[in-house]
């Protein structure tokens, strides 16, 4: 039998990744727009904190150096300075260290992964910061610092990370660590979007599927 890594070469990566992760993806998206982020500065408070809580565990990713040979330009993409000037900005005290937070990956191939959903949620951004400035007022340089596009555009920036990531060069059975890296990855912003949802009243919870 075929085994998965076979069957998916690793030219096709982020396009497997993106079908593999599609359903987790959209439970996410929905679970964060439940928390109606750009109702009011409190509740993009509770989806900022979300922001920080997920980019303070991959910020050691951007980095490392093993990951920076992969992906050249992989350190100038860390937005968690970003997110926690955004919290400043708002006179928002960062949330305290995440309890037992650690790596989030000890593989190459699940940090991959990790930073593929990192990346891709700059990618749809777009539409995140439109609703921050038509509804709460924030800019690029206040309050929403972190949904800001590259200079260079959104897309050209993504295609750019795909296709660092589609030619890194691993072994066929790390294919599926990827794709787990990616898929904890949305666990993760999942399990902090409830976290946040819990402390915003019934009918939050309940939206969120909690």
């Amino acid at each position: 039998m075929q085994n998965q890594a076979a069957a998916h070469p690793a030219t096709d990566r982020a396009a497997r990744l993106k079908a593999e992760t599609r359903e987790v993806h959209e439970r996410l998206d929905q679970a964060i727009m439940a928390l109606d982020p750009f109702g009011s500065r409190d509740n993009y408070g509770r989806f900022l904190n979300v922001q920080w809580a997920f980019h303070a565990m991959i910020a050691p990713l951007y980095a490392d150096e093993d990951l920076a040979r992969l992906l050249p330009d992989l350190g100038e993409r860390c937005r968690f300075a970003s997110i926690k000037a955004d919290l400043a900005d708002l006179g928002i005290t960062a949330p305290a260290a995440l309890s037992g937070a650690g790596p989030v990956a000890a593989h190459t191939a699940e940090a991959l992964g990790w930073l593929y959903v990192a990346e891709g949620s700059n990618l749809g951004a777009a539409f995140l910061l439109k609703a921050a400035q038509k509804s709460l007022g924030l800019r690029e340089d206040f309050g929403a610092r972190h949904l800001a596009g590259h200079p260079e555009g959104r897309a050209l920036h993504w295609r750019q990370f795909t296709a660092a990531l589609d030619a890194a060069d691993l072994a066929p059975e790390d294919e599926e660590t990827v794709t787990e890296g990616a898929r904890k990855a949305f666990a993760f912003v999942r399990a902090q979007v409830e976290a946040e949802a819990s402390t915003a009243g019934p009918a939050a919870r309940s939206s969120a599927g909690i």
